[in-house]
This record gives C-alpha cells, sequence and structure tokens, in this order.
C-alpha cells in the first residue's frame, strides 16, 4: 500500500469511527456510567471485534479478488454505490448523545470488554463497510497478510484514540453533540459519498 493510498483510507477510515454508530454510543455510555478508564475495556473489546471483522472480510474477499479482475471492478463499484448510500444514511441521521439518571451498578472489566467486542462483531454498518471499502485498496499481486497488518493495525489505533476521547469527555460531548450533531452528522456523511463517488474511477 502506497502513502497516497494509505492517506485516502486514513481518512476514511476516521470518518467511519466519528459517524455514529453502536460502539461509539457504547463508549459514550460506559464512559459516563462508568468513567473513561473503565471504558477502556469497552474500547479495546470494540477495536478486537473489528480487527475480527477486517480479517474475515478482507481474506475471504482478497481470495476472490485474486481468482478474477472482473470481480475487482464489481466490487469497487458495488462498494463506492454502498459507501455513497451509507453516507446519505449518516447525513440524515439525528443528532448523538445520551441522558444519564442516577448512579450505575459497578461493572466488571470483562463484562465491559465482552460488551464491546459483541457490539463491533455484530454491527451490520462496520460488517458491510469493511465488506465495501477494503476491496478499493486490497492489491491482490502484494501479500494480503501484510496489507492486513496496515488497514487493521490503522483502524484499531484510530479507533481506540477516538472512542477514548469520548469515553473521557463523555459528560461535556453529549450536551455538544445534542447541540451540533446534525451539522456533523452532514460532514461525516458527506465525506462518505465523496468518497464513495470517487473511489470507483481510480486506476
Amino acid at each position: 500500500m502506497d502513502w497516497h493510498t494509505w492517506l485516502i483510507y486514513l481518512l476514511a477510515a476516521t470518518g467511519l469511527s466519528l459517524s455514529p454508530g453502536p460502539n461509539g454510543l457504547l463508549a459514550l455510555t460506559h464512559g459516563a456510567l462508568h468513567g473513561g478508564r473503565k471504558a477502556l475495556y469497552t474500547i479495546f473489546g470494540g477495536a478486537l471485534g473489528f480487527v475480527t471483522v477486517i480479517a474475515l472480510s478482507m481474506f475471504g474477499i482478497g481470495a476472490l479478488l485474486q481468482t478474477s479482475l472482473l470481480w475487482l471492478t464489481v466490487m469497487k463499484w458495488v462498494g463506492g454505490a454502498y459507501l455513497v448510500w451509507l453516507g446519505i444514511q449518516v447525513w440524515r441521521a439525528p443528532p448523538g448523545g445520551l441522558e444519564v439518571q442516577g448512579a450505575a451498578p459497578p461493572r466488571a472489566g470483562w463484562s465491559l470488554f465482552r460488551q464491546g467486542a459483541l457490539s463491533a462483531l455484530t454491527n451490520p454498518k462496520g460488517i458491510l463497510f469493511f465488506a465495501a471499502f477494503l476491496p478499493q485498496f486490497i492489491d491482490p499481486a502484494r501479500s494480503l497478510w501484510l496489507q492486513f497488518m496496515i488497514m487493521a493495525g490503522t483502524f484499531a489505533l484510530i479507533e481506540i484514540v477516538t472512542e477514548v476521547l469520548i469515553a473521557s469527555t463523555a459528560h461535556r460531548l453529549s450536551p455538544w453533540l445534542k447541540r451540533v450533531g446534525k451539522r456533523f452528522n452532514r460532514a461525516c456523511g458527506g465525506l462518505f459519498m465523496a468518497i464513495g463517488a470517487a473511489l470507483p474511477l481510480r486506476a
């Protein structure tokens, strides 16, 4: 993966991490209920779940793309169309935020870790995103393992940093999302639509 391609991937992965989704909301909720330090269990569980989803998507898609260049073209256009559709959904999504009432009972770290992992593994948005998005960057002629480590490592790092910020500032972030959440969603949605329209046209 060359530097230019990685930067595009980084931009899109950041957009996915920032856009409304179950894991971001879970980090926000657990940060408000249990504190930023305890929410780290949730965050690392989610990162592991996303790395697993990337592995399943990437190696399945990579094996398919190695059989035919036609499939590469088809997957690029289908993936681009999905990203545009995802952008429209994010654009139209209601503002985020949550109301926390009363104190939450203490929970074991393993319970939070498991919930974060399951949220990522069963998140349709993440599964469909990677199935649509990864073909834009996979080079069948290069090592899939190396490409997996770069893509999965990049996304996991972005997801961890984003959710740590969300969890540690949950009480301040939630009111802000209610005020400007609609504009924030439109910015993320516009980013996805632009990337979805441009990526299939890349050589």
